[in-house]
């Protein structure tokens, strides 16, 4: 047996005792609460007979005869067992139309924009300079409900970094979300480059970004299918691209080289290896405009100034827009843009924002009280 073949027949095998742990925990839990709700039927069952026998056991036998007493006792016996198949049916039958409601409901679910949009492409090498314009920017997750956004306007220069900063629920990840029309706007627009980004083809947009998230996304594969997805660069490209990102003796150490194996999630990776990978992707696309969230939330410290030290010298021409979950990682940023309940409180650079009573520097005296643990 080959190495490759064991290591599949070892990740089926895996796959396989997931799977049935899975079902039967979903057993046990189902025994569980069928159990529960017989005992309580039972006792709720035991409790209506038993006052319904004293009940006509106390009436005179001119208003009801003995025999039919003893009649109405038979059947009363029998009532535990059918009240517990009424309701264990009823509830059943509730269940399974659960599954019956959400295909209803996916079926009404709005589709996406045009994938590609054959009469609004965007030039070869759009954006060329990653200038960012946001004017009243307002976005919605559903009709009908308060905005999330509530008129951003603001511009971005080309090569600028900036960092979004704000408390949970700010609207901080949102604004990404619209870059990448996973949201649409409400009202307002974003426009790089001179295009306003609601016309074009989610294909040609979103293919021209990058993103480096916060957890790390592989796909089951091999190295090189996730560090080159769509197969449009060289072996030499992306030789060049993992020396970038120090990935290069990792990968070349291995006997597959290019072609190991990368389980799903990249579970067969380290934490910092996995975010590695994702910096190489988007370092061999080399995307004028770069969104981070929060990049190195999930690794150690030194993989963390790898990815900083990476990220200031390969990416010093690119536009970055970076949302920050810890204050450190944009102070070294450009300008500092403050979102609070949907809006843009502040936008200046760090060393002006901390000159004055702001947001910003509320922001880091909680995170610098929070540290020391006070």
């Amino acid at each position: 047996m080959t190495i490759r073949a064991f290591r599949k027949q070892k990740q089926f095998c895996g796959e396989n005792i997931k799977r049935v742990n899975s079902n039967l925990r979903m057993d046990f839990h189902n025994f569980s609460s069928n159990a529960w709700l017989g005992f309580r039927l039972e006792l709720l069952g035991s409790i209506v007979f038993c006052f319904s026998a004293m009940f006509m056991i106390m009436l005179p036998s001119n208003i009801l005869k003995p025999e039919n007493v003893g009649l109405s006792l038979s059947y009363g016996l029998s009532l535990n067992a059918m009240m517990f198949w009424a309701i264990y049916t009823s509830c059943s039958i509730e269940n399974k139309l659960v599954s019956v409601e959400r295909i209803k409901q996916f079926t009404n679910i709005p589709s996406e924009a045009t994938w590609r949009n054959k009469d609004r492409v965007p030039p070869a090498n759009w954006p060329g300079q990653g200038n960012v314009d946001i004017k009243d920017l307002q976005v919605r997750y559903r009709p009908n409900t308060p905005l999330v956004l509530k008129g951003i306007t603001l511009s971005i220069n080309g090569g600028e970094k900036v960092g979004v900063v704000g408390r949970t629920g700010s609207g901080k990840s949102t604004l990404i979300q619209v870059f990448f029309r996973l949201v649409e706007p409400t009202g307002g627009k974003i426009i790089i480059d001179g295009i306003d980004i609601s016309i074009l083809g989610l294909h040609d947009l979103r293919s021209r970004f990058g993103i480096i998230p916060q957890e790390p996304v592989l796909f089951e594969g091999t190295v090189r299918t996730n560090i080159d997805p769509t197969g449009q660069y060289t072996d030499e490209e992306i030789w060049k691209s993992l020396e970038r990102c120090q990935l290069k003796e990792a990968v070349a150490s291995k006997p597959e080289k290019l072609d190991s194996s990368v389980v799903d999630n990249g579970d067969n990776w380290s934490v910092g290896q996995r975010q590695l990978l994702c910096l190489g992707r988007v370092m061999l696309k080399q995307s004028r405009l770069l969104f981070m969230d929060e990049a190195t939330a999930s690794v150690d410290s030194q993989t963390d100034a790898v990815i900083q030290k990476i990220i200031r010298e390969d990416f010093a021409a690119r536009t970055i827009i970076s949302i920050a979950h810890r204050i450190p990682t944009v102070m070294d940023c450009d300008r500092i843009l403050v979102v609070d309940a949907g809006r843009a409180k502040e936008f200046d650079s760090p060393a002006n924002l901390v000159q004055r009573p702001s947001l910003f520097v509320a922001l880091v005296q909680e995170y610098a009280n929070r540290s020391n643990g006070l």
